[in-house]
């Protein structure tokens, strides 16, 4: 199988002492993104807790905000994985379905394991990611029945709200809960504002990726010695 990097992708300066994680467009991605979550889940909480109601009368202006932002996450998504500036970004997507037995060793003791060696993303990562894109666009699918209701039945609108405000308190659950762990570990939050990590770092928390990386062997809990690509493949 080959490697997830098998394609071209615009180059990241290294430093000496630094390996380039994360590309320009990438980290710009990140933050947009993480901006409109932001914003849709502020503008939630309007509703569902009338927290800003006192400051903000016109209940119609957030609505829309909150449908403009809320589909500009998959819009914005979708601009973010185009093109030659998205390569690096497509290639980060294809990793989250490969799982590696080190993978499933880490999960199996929720992080605990210092035998595994993992790829550029641990597990827990993998999994926010795929769960925060599958809830984007069950959002955004509910949330259009609920604003545009009236070519749909009142069961499916009744449902459409059901799923909608519990799929917000699970995605707003994972945010909380992934900005806690980022917070834990500062260098790999830096890496979403310069781009690079340390080298020390990146061997001691993602080998395989670093070795992806440098295009050096790492040696397995096997005790052997194979290339980047067989490992994070």
């Amino acid at each position: 199988m080959s490697a997830p990097d098998a394609v071209a992708v615009p180059p990241v300066r290294a430093t000496p002492g630094r390996v380039p994680r994360f590309t320009r467009a990438q980290r710009v991605s990140h933050w947009v993104n993480a901006t409109l979550w932001g914003v849709a889940l502020i503008t939630a909480a309007y509703f569902k807790f009338g927290w800003g109601q006192s400051l903000v009368h016109d209940r119609e202006l957030v609505r829309n905000v909150h449908v403009i932002f809320g589909l500009g996450i998959i819009a914005a998504f979708a601009v973010s994985v185009m093109g030659r500036y998205g390569a690096a970004l497509r290639q980060d997507l294809r990793r989250f379905n490969r799982w590696s037995p080190d993978d499933v060793r880490w999960m199996r003791t929720l992080g605990k394991s210092g035998n595994a060696k993992l790829g550029k993303f641990n597990p827990g990562q993998k999994l926010n990611a795929i769960f925060v894109g599958a809830t984007a666009l069950i959002l955004g699918a509910t949330g259009s029945i609920m604003k545009w209701n009236k070519p749909f039945s009142t069961d499916l609108r009744t449902g459409a709200d059901f799923v909608h405000g519990w799929f917000a308190l699970f995605i707003t659950i994972t945010i909380v809960g992934h900005i806690m762990f980022a917070l834990r570990d500062r260098e790999s939050l830096g890496s979403m504002v310069s781009g690079d990590v340390s080298t020390t770092w990146a061997n001691h928390h993602r080998p395989i990726w670093a070795a992806e990386v440098t295009r050096e062997p790492v040696v397995t809990p096997d005790g052997n010695a194979r290339e980047p690509e067989q490992l994070d493949a």
